[in-house]
């Protein structure tokens, strides 16, 4: 949805929101805000596709390259924050039924940059897939050598530390705040670190862990395959995912300002 506007050719779509009957009308009002022609079904979506965007939650992205009924030859972009080992599954299934697999690592937040995002790509179809995206509308396109997976690894590797200091913060403050010591430590943090003060930085982490805290513990669950595989430990990590669910589970819309977050959290995790 967040990429359609900046996006050229004839696009289709299918979202499950549409599949419930009490979110459908919002989302199909969605898609023709943004000149999509939505679909029933992801078959009907990508029917007769040349190229196929996937942009669904890290624990669909298997599952999607393998329901897919891609036509041979059309391009698959797998978007998703999976691990290496998951897109080379992914890229398997694909190729199985004569797709070319790209991988895609979507390596900002998409908005507000929308296709001026950063992506990196790799595998087999680098190349092709780099060009055909560029010609789509994707304005910061890189080809990393490598095979599929190579893309991926960035990514997740990377999202160690990004999501890992969310996740951070949040048991800091939380503690601070709680042992009433908030302003020292966060005093304390600024006289070592300069680039943003820290109760910015908190600020924003728990807004962005408040609003999309489950679908980044499914990214960072993809980030555990990742470093099990490399064998180098993954014990932040899991409790990455563990703090970044927790929040996230709470559904609800993060209100204005660190202080007000900062009482949510603490009234959430009051006993009943």
């Amino acid at each position: 949805m967040a990429f359609a506007p900046g996006l050229s050719g004839v696009l289709t779509a299918y979202d499950r929101k549409t599949d419930q009957p009490a979110l459908a009308d919002d989302k199909r009002d969605d898609y023709g805000m943004v000149g999509l022609r939505g679909c029933d079904s992801a078959a009907a979506a990508i029917d007769g596709a040349a190229a196929v965007l996937s942009l669904v939650t890290a624990d669909q992205a298997l599952l999607a390259a393998e329901g897919a009924a891609i036509a041979p030859g059309a391009l698959w972009f797998d978007m998703n924050s999976v691990a290496p080992d998951t897109k080379r599954a992914a890229a398997a299934a694909i190729a199985a039924k004569g797709g070319r697999y790209v991988d895609v690592a979507v390596m900002s937040p998409v908005l507000p940059a929308r296709t001026g995002v950063p992506l990196l790509v790799s595998g087999a179809y680098a190349e092709v897939g780099a060009a055909y995206l560029t010609a789509l509308g994707f304005a910061d396109v890189r080809i990393v050598a490598g095979d599929v997976g190579r893309a991926s690894a960035i990514k997740m590797i990377r999202s160690v530390m990004v999501k890992g200091i969310e996740a951070l913060t949040a048991e800091c403050v939380l503690a601070a705040d709680r042992a009433g010591v908030l302003d020292e430590v966060l005093a304390s943090l600024d006289a070592s670190d300069k680039p943003k003060p820290w109760g910015e930085r908190a600020d924003y982490n728990l807004d962005r862990m408040l609003a999309h805290g489950l679908r980044r513990a499914a990214e960072m669950e993809e980030v555990v395959k990742t470093l099990d595989a490399l064998g180098t430990g993954a014990a932040m990590s899991v409790g990455t995912v563990i703090r970044q669910r927790a929040i996230g589970s709470l559904g609800v819309t993060p209100p204005a300002g660190l202080a007000a977050k900062l009482d949510l959290l603490n009234r959430k995790a009051e006993p009943a």
